[in-house]
């Protein structure tokens, strides 16, 4: 069985003693075992923060010069990472190459960002905010605002569906903005990430110390973080509020972003055609996010507001699509859905749908076991796509990490819809669809500041308009309330969560050479 071992101080560490186990979910083989004890995670903050130096003295020329070398890296050993990521995730080869496709996509994405602005700084280092502020009569005396690298480490605790894109959207922005990374993949899924870390280190191109790896517990590491360093959270709200209390976080000012919980919608607007295009569009977007990876996204659709006639139509044209959805282990030819990742993401599973049902209607799948194609009997994390009719209230408090939907209904109107967005109490991403451009109009000033992204769909873009489900690098990722609050990505954007904006006030001429802006 494979030992998954942490990378930190500069070496490979295996865990003293009592490890985890990491299972094929499919099938519920061991594949690996992994334990962090023993791990001086001390010293692991220290040699992060002494490797920052390095990583900050580069420009961001030679830093996007390293996202580069990095996806060129995984790219070339993508294959094999597909494989892994089939074995220890339960995906489907096509969900593999999501999560592992998006590794490398969003460092090369990265790459670019950091190529643009070495064109537009040159040797600095640092970004400058807007234009100089003249502070006093004499235009001599002016205000500059800038960001600087915080000279802290990056502690990186990821979810379990997204081993690869998850670990590297954040270690892309990271490096970009000057600042080593101490990753932690969630243990039940860290092989894709493991490999990943392996490979990269291996491949020599890493600055030392700029990237370290916990397989296992991160022990007392988080008690030890201080004023300059930063904590990147991807999970649940109630790990994710349980983090942001760890003794010491207010007291030293540790920066936290939390990417949590989210009743992310889709919302069919009342003037969309039957069968039309705008109709196929939002039918499509709707079935992909509660199949691809299993629903196990925390950006799939978890709610579908429709009304009227829509309601009736839309259930038929729903249940008959998943009805097509064929469940069981992702290495056999024919299957279109895997299992949930682990067991209690299928106990949880269950319980959820039970929950939405009371006194509701399941129109497709439902709470019971089953077995998955080509899988040994009674084996295995196999959950059906599950539709649900009707509101309990369960559907806007109560997340379901699977293939689970329920159909809402709703008055047809701009504010009704944007009321039930706003029932969620924050989301990741919603989706509307409708031509009506002062309905969109409505929609978009009532909602918006329930949700971290918006797409609006109408019959322009519904042949180009990417699925509400797809996190892209060039757009913020994060939402408000019980979806966390934070934000990543969004192109240069998400350099400034791990930079420090500070107003400078002084002498035009000496700032403008300081800065390297000329007059």
């Amino acid at each position: 069985m494979i030992r998954l071992e942490s990378y930190v101080y500069g070496r490979w560490i295996a865990g003293a003693a009592r490890p985890s186990t990491l299972v094929n979910p499919a099938t519920e083989a061991p594949l690996a075992e992994a334990s962090s004890e023993g791990v001086d995670f001390a010293e692991v903050l220290a040699h992060g923060r002494n490797a920052g130096a390095a990583l900050r003295a580069l420009s961001f020329g030679e830093r996007a010069a390293l996202l580069k070398s990095m996806a060129k890296t995984l790219h070339t050993h993508r294959e094999e990472l597909l494989d892994l990521a089939q074995q220890n995730g339960g995906n489907t080869r096509g969900d593999a190459k999501f999560d592992v496709d998006g590794a490398i996509g969003t460092l090369s994405a990265y790459a670019v960002y950091g190529e643009d602005l070495a064109k537009r700084t040159g040797d600095r280092r640092f970004l400058l905010d807007g234009d100089f502020i003249q502070l006093a009569r004499n235009p001599r005396f002016v205000g500059q605002h800038i960001y600087t690298t915080r000279p802290g480490v990056a502690v990186h605790i990821n979810a379990f569906n997204f081993p690869a894109w998850g670990t590297f959207e954040k270690i892309a922005v990271s490096f970009l903005a000057g600042v080593p990374v101490i990753t932690k993949p969630a243990t039940a899924t860290a092989l894709v990430t493991w490999r990943c870390v392996q490979l990269l280190i291996e491949s020599g191109a890493l600055p030392a110390g700029s990237l370290q790896l916990i397989c296992g517990s991160t022990g007392n590491l988080l008690s030890l973080l201080g004023p300059q360093d930063h904590l990147a959270f991807t999970g649940s709200n109630a790990t994710g509020s349980m983090l942001r209390g760890t003794p010491g976080f207010a007291a030293n000012g540790v920066r936290v972003t939390v990417e949590a919980d989210s009743l992310n919608a889709a919302v069919c607007g009342p003037d969309v055609e039957i069968g039309g295009e705008v109709w196929s569009t939002m039918l499509r977007n709707v079935v992909q996010d509660m199949t691809q990876k299993t629903g196990q996204k925390c950006t799939a659709v978890r709610r579908v507001f429709v009304s009227g006639d829509h309601a009736e139509a839309f259930e038929e044209a729903l249940t008959d699509a998943l009805s097509g959805v064929v469940v069981g282990d992702p290495t056999t030819d024919g299957v279109t859905m895997g299992p949930v990742s682990t067991a209690s993401q299928l106990r949880d599973a269950r319980a959820g749908i039970d929950a939405l049902a009371a006194g509701n209607r399941v129109a497709l799948g439902g709470s019971a076991a089953i077995d998955g194609k080509n899988a040994p009997a009674g084996k295995g994390y196999y959950v059906r796509p599950t539709v649900i009719v009707g509101d309990n209230g369960k559907a806007h408090d109560l997340e379901v990490f699977g293939p689970v939907v329920s159909l809402l209904p709703y008055d047809g109107s701009a504010a009704g819809a944007a009321s039930g967005i706003g029932r969620g109490l924050g989301s990741l991403v919603s989706s509307f669809y409708s031509d009506d451009r002062a309905w969109i109009g409505d929609v978009v000033a009532g909602a918006a500041p329930w949700l971290g992204r918006m797409l609006v769909c109408g019959s322009k873009i519904a042949d180009m308009a990417t699925p509400p489900g797809m996190v892209l690098p060039s757009m913020v990722h994060g939402g408000p309330g019980r979806a966390g609050g934070g934000e990543e990505l969004g192109g240069e954007r998400g350099l400034l969560f791990y930079m420090q904006r500070t107003a400078v006030a002084g002498d035009r001429v000496v700032l403008s050479k300081a800065f390297g802006i000329g007059e």
